[in-house]
């Protein structure tokens, strides 16, 4: 069994690799208007196998703008064309030697300063829940959940989504229920979400914030791990 500074180490580097995909995938300006959000999603695929070789992803690998923003994961809407003047966001699950990464950012193409608002807003509200997480180490999925959502309401947007975020680590996973409200942050969950597993391994979660504004039709979104 891998021991915990190694898991550790293993989870953020598998973060680290994720994020320099997505900062690729800035530079070569992959999400651009007129591109289907499938022939994105491809090319993102192709630029993670090209960078480091990853072919394989624990989660369905997601390219969504435009009303699309609004669906939560679980949900498969048509393909669609990026307009000129959009907001998209591209959610991947890369594996990485075993280990999960799972990110996720928002792009936004035009001037609109309500879509450019939600962006900046993104990491802002990210951050206050990590503090929030921080600052209680008996926090439960249920309370961290409610105080992401306040934070949502707070800078003016709904969560989109059921959850707030979920467990990370090795693949496959052990907590692959999706159903399982242990797994997730969410108001069913009572547990703390410090916390170790059966075979006495501590949890690592992923924080999301996926927020929607209903009124316009749109939303971004933001993940990455919480607790390390």
């Amino acid at each position: 069994m891998t021991d915990e500074s190694t898991r550790a180490a293993r989870l953020l580097d598998a973060q680290a690799k994720a994020a320099l995909l997505f900062a690729e995938i800035e530079t070569r300006r992959l999400v651009t208007a007129g591109q289907g959000e499938r022939a994105v999603s491809d090319r993102i695929r192709d630029l993670a196998n090209e960078m480091f070789g990853t072919t394989h992803y624990w989660h369905k690998r997601i390219v969504r703008s435009g009303p699309n923003t609004l669906l939560p994961y679980r949900e498969n809407p048509p393909d669609r064309v990026i307009g000129t003047d959009d907001i998209a966001f591209a959610d991947f699950g890369p594996i990485f030697e075993e280990f999960e990464a799972d990110f996720g950012r928002t792009f936004i193409l035009g001037d609109d300063p309500v879509k450019h608002r939600l962006r900046d807003d993104l990491p802002t509200v990210f951050a206050a829940g990590r503090r929030a997480f921080e600052a209680d180490p008996d926090i439960t999925g249920k309370q961290l959940y409610a105080e992401v959502e306040q934070l949502a309401a707070d800078a003016g947007w709904q969560l989109g989504g059921w959850h707030a975020g979920h467990l990370v680590g090795e693949f496959p996973p052990e907590h692959n229920n999706w159903e399982d409200v242990d797994s997730h942050i969410v108001p069913a969950n009572d547990k703390p979400l410090r916390r170790t597993d059966e075979a006495g391994r501590l949890l690592h979660w992923i924080l999301e914030i996926h927020l929607v504004d209903q009124e316009r039709g749109f939303g971004g979104f933001y993940e990455e791990l919480l607790d390390l």
